[in-house]
């Protein structure tokens, strides 16, 4: 077990991508939890659209990371050591452990997980984690979905679009992915069971909506904004939802996107625009991870992870969610599960 702990914390704040200047590498001595605090060793750095959020210098539904602290991230992890009585050595724990190896936190802070169970460590950052959550929630808790009802899903192949198209097809709606790539767009059919899908890259995404649904669109789960929140704008129903989970098409933008133009088409088609953040919902967390693992055990949910070795490849393989290379849950491999 390494002596040192390494991180990667925040020096300036980035400018369109991610770049590694933007960090300073450091290593220390491992800390020492004092009475109430759990020294907690992270085995997977989940990597989120988020984390280019707290970069910026405005706050967010967080404040923004000050220059010069750790970067902010979740993790998974063991208990190293605990001065609370509530979690012991070799507990799996979730919580907010930054770009390093370990980190000292208050006990309240951690959320314990259940070990032994026939799921991959993976699973509680994704399905089972605040991906599913997000998923969940932003669907069924904010759009009400109804049998028979167009959903469209925009980074459909991502964690959380992934799931969310999933669900839709449980509840019974005519599911849309919108994606990057053929193949990304050939798994959501054949593997996921969407009932179409539109390669934004290639395809004139208005055009191809118009085609695809013929009785317009009643709901839309955003994560991306822009152009493609645009074009659906253009083309839903009366009384038509829209969960708004993300923006990522403006995440690394030096000037905010204009529009979107068919706004107007909120009022008229007396529609709901809804925001949220998962973090609203973490009091419900047991009835969301108790639905999920139904439909994962009962074979109605799949899901992948894109799992990348190494802390001290953090800075760019966040990009990855960014140029649409990653290939479902994006997450930091930080040390073996055995080790």
């Amino acid at each position: 077990m390494t002596q040192l702990n390494r991180q990667w914390r925040l020096t300036s704040r980035p400018v369109g991508m991610v770049k590694k200047s933007d960090f300073e590498w450091r290593e220390s001595p491992i800390p020492t939890p004092n009475q109430g605090e759990v020294l907690v060793k992270q085995i997977y750095l989940s990597l989120d659209p988020a984390n280019r959020i707290w970069m910026n210098e405005q706050d967010s539904y967080m404040p923004a990371v000050v220059l010069g602290d750790v970067m902010r991230g979740i993790g998974l992890g063991i208990v190293s050591e605990s001065k609370d009585s509530h979690f012991s050595q070799g507990d799996l724990v979730q919580c907010m452990v930054g770009w390093q190896d370990y980190a000292v936190l208050p006990a309240g802070a951690l959320t314990l997980i259940p070990k032994g169970l026939p799921i991959p460590m993976t699973t509680y950052l994704g399905l089972l984690g605040h991906i599913g959550l997000t998923a969940y929630y932003g669907l069924l808790d904010i759009t009400h979905p109804k049998e028979g009802e167009t959903l469209v899903v925009s980074a459909a192949a991502g964690a959380v679009g992934s799931i969310v198209g999933q669900i839709g097809k449980i509840k019974g709606c005519y599911v849309v992915g919108i994606a990057g790539s053929d193949e990304k767009c050939k798994w959501l059919k054949e593997e996921l069971g969407f009932d179409a899908t539109i390669n934004y890259k290639t395809e004139k995404v208005a055009e191809r909506l118009k085609a695809l649904c013929p009785k317009g669109i009643d709901i839309y789960f955003d994560n991306v904004g822009g152009e493609i929140l645009d074009a659906v704008l253009g083309q839903i129903n009366k009384k038509a939802r829209i969960s708004l989970c993300g923006l990522i098409a403006g995440y690394n933008v030096e000037r905010p996107n204009p529009g979107p133009y068919y706004f107007p088409n909120v009022l008229v088609k007396s529609a709901k625009i809804e925001g949220f953040i998962v973090t609203d919902y973490l009091h419900r967390a047991e009835e969301a991870v108790k639905e999920l693992g139904k439909w994962f055990i009962e074979g109605k949910l799949k899901f992948r992870v894109d799992v990348v070795d190494g802390l001290e490849n953090a800075p760019l393989a966040i990009n990855k969610l960014f140029d649409g290379s990653n290939q479902g849950k994006l997450i930091i491999k930080v040390f073996e599960e055995t080790d």
